[in-house]
């Protein structure tokens, strides 16, 4: 019988204040998913999503850079290149600040991007854009430079080469906001797959975790509106398991919009009751905590459960690495 995964992103977070000190996950109305819990444990979490899932999936952390595997998500060619993940931030008074306000600006940011790009012309350069002004670069480059990445604030770090002329000169158009790398590396060997969970279908708005899933030989599917991801993910489990992730629940944390991490909260649970109320296997999990009072990312001990019976006991801490031969034991 297959199984559906479901990963809802950073839903762990802090005790809200102006929730009366719950969480957004514990104030949220979500009959359904809370009503047909066999396994509640909890399991080690990773500051970030690929983190994550390279060890759920797998018993490992990742041996490929963020960027590679966003390009593996793409589906963008990864033959003698370096990856360069893009996100939208402001450069100014010698920091690095992340930009969530994106949707407000992300338009004339690529604009700008893309009308820039001739200075990395001898580079052989590739682009495609995602969420919100964000993309992933691919070059003829050995340059692997470590720069600071999201989500917290960080000293500026000047960007080597021509990839740098071209990070300053969009900033000085935008008046400080720009798309900045990090997150960069080449291609190089993945650990296999548990041999527990074959035959997958990943769906997700996320070239992160479609690209973790790629690389492990799943096939892979990024669906950008939520709502059509939910048919998707149903349609396919009738011929295999299915990992559906749930991206929009972090990004609401990012923004610090506790209400609207309440509604999709919700509004997922709705879905799911739509698409997959006669599912009798479900796992659900997170992969970290994302504070709507911070916006940043909490690597901490998360919940998972399942709507099927396993050994694990009520509030067991289970190692990730272990995490997914426990659960089809």
């Amino acid at each position: 019988m297959n199984t559906l995964f479901v990963l809802l992103d950073g839903a762990e977070d802090h005790p809200n204040p102006e929730l009366g000190g719950k969480k957004p996950m514990e104030a949220a109305n979500m009959p359904f998913i809370m009503s047909n819990m066999h396994t509640k444990g909890m399991t080690t979490g990773r500051g970030y999503t690929h983190l994550f899932l390279n060890e759920f999936f797998t018993g490992h952390p990742p041996l490929l850079q963020r960027a590679v595997l966003e390009a593996l998500g793409l589906g963008m060619d990864m033959d003698d290149r370096t990856a360069y993940r893009l996100s939208p931030a402001r450069i100014g008074d010698g920091m690095v600040r992340w930009a969530y306000d994106s949707p407000d600006f992300c338009d004339d940011l690529e604009s700008n991007i893309m009308g820039n790009f001739h200075i990395l012309k001898k580079y052989d350069p590739q682009i495609k854009f995602f969420i919100n002004g964000r993309a992933i670069l691919t070059m003829k480059s050995d340059n692997v430079p470590e720069l600071p990445g999201p989500p917290v604030d960080a000293e500026y770090v000047k960007v080597p080469g021509e990839l740098g002329l071209l990070v300053e000169k969009v900033a000085e158009i935008m008046g400080g906001i720009t798309d900045y790398p990090w997150g960069c590396g080449r291609f190089a060997d993945q650990y296999p797959r548990f041999e527990c969970l074959d035959n997958l279908k990943a769906f997700s708005d996320s070239p992160t975790s479609l690209g973790v899933c790629a690389s492990l030989g799943y096939d892979t599917e990024i669906i950008e509106d939520l709502d059509e991801r939910f048919p998707a993910a149903r349609e396919a489990l009738d011929k295999g398991n299915v990992f559906l992730h749930l991206d929009e629940i972090d990004e609401y944390s990012h923004m610090k919009d506790w209400r609207r991490k309440v509604e999709i909260l919700e509004h997922v649970d709705k879905k799911m009751e739509e698409y997959f109320s006669d599912c009798d296997r479900i796992m659900y999990f997170i992969d970290h905590g994302t504070s709507s009072i911070t916006g940043e990312h909490l690597p901490i001990e998360v919940p998972f459960w399942t709507t099927f019976e396993t050994d694990i006991g009520e509030g067991e801490l289970v190692p990730l690495n272990t995490l997914i031969p426990r659960v089809l034991k």
